[in-house]
């Protein structure tokens, strides 16, 4: 047995379809923490919280009881014959602070079967109503929303969706809002916000407003952009247009979610709240697998009325183990006051990163919300002329990083899917101001290192600063 372990990374000894089959990642042994450690002993401070999942970093002493307990007492039950009364408890407490007419919780194993849930909820609640004609979801460019592919369809990532393409369902997608990139010189962030949310009413009038389902979109946007936060109003001139036109909202807070951007919702901080939204990520925090799509009352009571059966389901609807990690997580967040400290730790995040990069040549903007932040690197700050994709700069950040102990989450295509490189940083909230230190020095060395490993062949020779 003790052959087939991976003491340093070997891809020949290892049976699983890693998702590169040609790197071989280090093998990690424990986790303490902000910290995790590889079987070399090597420790790297999880600044990206995997991929802003362990909200509590690893190790915590409190879930990994209540994960124990609740395996001592039942590890699981099929929903189409119990529940459970630790999933009825997790329910609970997510409508007591969910946002204003979300009455229901439906449990899930992650972000994309919750992206998934919520569109055939969304359809079928217009069946149950007596609208069969809205078919359509219309999604925005540079969005996330899973894997799976009716999330895939709805995302607008181009680079995970390009080769499943003719798989996809039709989904129309309009402009993010990406004020960075996107905002005109002389237009102030509530006309830009204005004339994209714009862009959906001109949608459904083009589709029919009677044959538009939902608009789909991250509060906060992830992944794909880099905690690209919405400008003032956007989002209420959004739930505006959806009202006036009967189309539900659906809101993926996956990764922007459950604290991360120093509330608990990301949503309150727009003022609005949608008729689903998808949570997951640091709803467990890692420790196991778990989502949820919290659902409007209006929603719920139509099924009731109606067949009073949802179409759908999975084997591990509200895992009784699962639930038991997220309530104790959910449990811990509360008793310690850690949205809060999401939210002071990441105005000293911020006020670190824009020291150390405010004026390197090669950061065009530093960016984000509580414990969800992004730098974006240009070849020209200037003109915010994107780095030629080829040099895989993103990739040679993320090597450099992790050389230097730090796990951040590079990606590239932020521009429009193809053009464009940033860092998202998502630190468990525990994070501590000598981390900040720590991740905002290894992060900028990380940079510099992997922006001079491009110098030759780039066109700019600007020095790094």
């Amino acid at each position: 047995m003790e052959a087939t372990r991976f003491n340093l990374p070997r891809c020949a000894m290892s049976r699983i379809f890693h998702r590169h089959t040609r790197i071989a990642p280090p093998e990690a042994v424990g986790g303490e923490g902000v910290w995790l450690i590889d079987a070399a002993g090597k420790r790297y401070l999880d600044a990206s919280g995997g991929a802003a999942v362990s909200c509590l970093g690893h190790g915590h002493p409190d879930i990994n009881a209540a994960i124990k307990a609740q395996v001592d007492q039942l590890a699981y039950a099929h929903t189409s014959f119990f529940t459970t009364a630790v999933a009825e408890e997790l329910a609970e407490t997510l409508i007591a602070d969910a946002p204003a007419g979300l009455a229901r919780v439906y449990f899930i194993s992650g972000g994309s079967e919750g992206i998934e849930a919520a569109l055939k909820m969304a359809r079928q609640y217009f069946l149950e109503i007596g609208q069969p004609k809205r078919r359509h979801f219309i999604a925005r460019r540079q969005s996330y929303h899973g894997n799976t592919l009716g999330a895939l369809a709805v995302g607008g990532n181009e680079w995970r969706r390009a080769q499943f393409a003719p798989m996809l369902i039709d989904v129309p997608h309009i402009a993010p809002c990406f004020a960075y990139r996107f905002r005109e010189a002389n237009e102030s962030e509530e006309a830009y916000g204005r004339r994209t949310a714009d862009e959906l009413e001109a949608k459904i009038l083009e589709l029919g407003p009677d044959t538009v389902a939902a608009f789909v979109a991250e509060t906060v946007v992830g992944a794909t952009s880099g905690a690209v936060p919405p400008v003032p109003g956007y989002f209420r001139r959004i739930r505006e247009i959806c009202d006036r036109h009967g189309v539900l909202l659906i809101l993926d807070e996956v990764m922007c979610g459950m604290g991360r951007t120093g509330t608990l919702h990301a949503c309150e901080q727009e003022g609005i709240a949608p008729d689903l939204m998808v949570v997951a990520k640091g709803l467990g925090g890692g420790y196991q697998p778990i989502g949820a799509v919290l659902v409007a009352g209006k929603i719920y009571e139509a099924f009731e009325r109606g067949s009073g059966f949802f179409q759908h389901g999975h084997t591990y609807l509200a895992h009784a183990t699962a639930c038991a990690a997220a309530l104790a997580v959910q449990r811990v967040i509360r008793r310690d006051r850690l949205v809060e400290r999401a939210r002071t730790q990441g105005v000293k995040l911020m006020a670190a990163l824009g020291e150390r990069f405010g004026n390197h040549h090669y950061i065009g903007d530093i960016r984000g919300r509580g414990l969800f932040q992004a730098v974006e690197l240009v070849a020209d700050r200037a003109a915010k002329t994107p780095f030629d994709p080829a040099l895989q700069l993103h990739a040679r950040i993320k090597r450099e990083a992790m050389a230097r102990g730090l796990l951040v989450y590079p990606m590239g295509g932020t521009v429009d899917g193809r053009q464009g490189d940033h860092v998202l940083l998502a630190p468990p909230f525990i994070l501590k101001d000598e981390h900040i230190a720590y991740l905002a020095e290894r992060l900028g060395d990380a940079v510099d290192a992997a922006i001079a490993s491009c110098k030759p062949a780039m066109r700019a020779d600007a020095p790094v600063t």
